[in-house]
């Protein structure tokens, strides 16, 4: 019985850390969509995007936690269900300290008429110089596009 639990908190911990592991890794550099479109911007209204960093960390130090207060109740295989109530919980709550703790980016929304005549509205991290009238870049297609002024 006592190597059960053993062998239970061993994979507990693993799964947290694997868990961790996965929520701190570095993101890949997607491959770039060589479409380049022309146009003119029709409208830039600010708005604020969620960020990106550091996903994951504050459920992996909550998670942690919780596994560390759970060993500290009970025994047997009432604290192997505490450790795991804890892992769980303590995730759930460094999750939600860390999303109401993260400023929001800003960011914009960028309308553009292409040359074709095609509105296009885009989503983007804030990018200087672009304002109604601007000829721009409008670079990529779907969620990887993005707005860039044209350099006169």
């Amino acid at each position: 019985m006592i190597r059960n639990a053993t062998a239970l908190r061993g994979t507990i911990l693993a799964a947290i850390i694997g868990l961790g592991a996965s929520g701190c890794a570095t993101p890949v550099a997607m491959p770039v969509d060589p479409l380049i479109r022309q146009g003119v911007v029709e409208q830039v209204t600010e708005v604020a995007l969620q960020s990106p960093q550091h996903v994951g960390v504050g459920a992996v130090v909550g998670g942690l936690g919780g596994l560390g207060i759970g060993s500290l109740i009970g025994g047997g295989g009432g604290r192997d269900v505490a450790m795991l109530l804890g892992a769980i919980g303590g995730g759930m709550l460094g999750n939600q300290i860390q999303q109401s703790n993260t400023p929001p980016l800003a960011g914009q929304q960028v309308i553009v008429r292409t040359s074709s005549g095609v509105l296009v509205s885009i989503v983007q991290p804030f990018v200087e110089g672009l304002y109604a009238g601007r000829h721009v870049y409008v670079e990529g297609s779907g969620q990887m596009a993005r707005v860039l002024p044209q350099t006169p």
